[in-house]
This record gives structure tokens, C-alpha cells and sequence, in this order.
């Protein structure tokens, strides 16, 4: 009986430990921007909505991570906004340790400060 239940197991373990992100819109009104953190790895990246020339259908601008905005020790991470409507980053948050840094987009990527407490 526990041979059949055996795959089932290692598939399910598995599944559980893909990768799960999480979302959060750029507080800053007039910006469409949203962030994206690996809740794992703490690695940050964020798209937003762009014209593109001459069409009437737009194209997703997306910022890849880049300083600081990489894989973290393993840990539990998460996003949160400032109530402050002209602030265009985010906090990512450490649960775990109870670190912050603050996250937003540099020249093309996303890049964020060291984290602190």
C-alpha cells in the first residue's frame, strides 16, 4: 500500500516547494507600477504598463532585480507600501528577522538597500 503512495508523496513535496511570489502595486498614484518578491529568496522585480509607438496596444516594461534586489538568504519574505502617495518603491520585509529594505526601480532594474533593522 505505501508503494503507490510514495510518488504521490515526492510529487506533492515538490509542488510545495516551487516558487511562490507575491504582488503589490507602487503606492505612488499616478504610477502603474507592480512589484513582484520571491517570498523565499526575497528576489524583487516589478513591471508596469508602457506606450508603444504607433500601435494602440501597449507592452508590459518589465525591471529585472539588480544591486541588492537578488536572492536573499532563505527566509520568509514580503512586500509593503508606504501610505505615502508619491512614493514610487516598496518596503521588502524579512518576517522572519524582522529586516527591511526599501525597493525600487533604477535604470531599467530594480535594485534595493541593504537591509537593516
Amino acid at each position: 500500500m505505501l508503494r503507490w503512495m510514495l510518488p504521490l508523496l515526492l510529487a506533492t513535496t515538490g509542488l510545495a516547494q516551487a516558487a511562490s511570489y507575491d504582488f503589490l502595486a507602487a503606492p505612488q498614484v499616478d504610477l502603474n507600477r507592480v512589484y513582484r518578491i520571491d517570498k523565499a529568496t526575497g528576489e524583487v522585480g516589478a513591471c508596469q504598463y508602457g506606450l508603444k509607438e504607433g500601435g494602440s496596444v501597449g507592452v508590459t516594461l518589465c525591471y529585472p532585480p539588480g544591486e541588492g534586489a537578488g536572492a536573499q538568504p532563505p527566509s520568509e519574505y514580503g512586500l509593503i507600501a508606504s501610505r505615502h502617495e508619491k512614493e514610487g518603491g516598496v518596503f521588502r520585509v524579512d518576517q522572519r528577522t524582522g529586516a527591511m529594505s526599501i525597493c525600487y526601480v533604477l535604470n531599467e532594474t530594480v535594485v534595493c538597500t541593504p537591509q537593516a533593522k
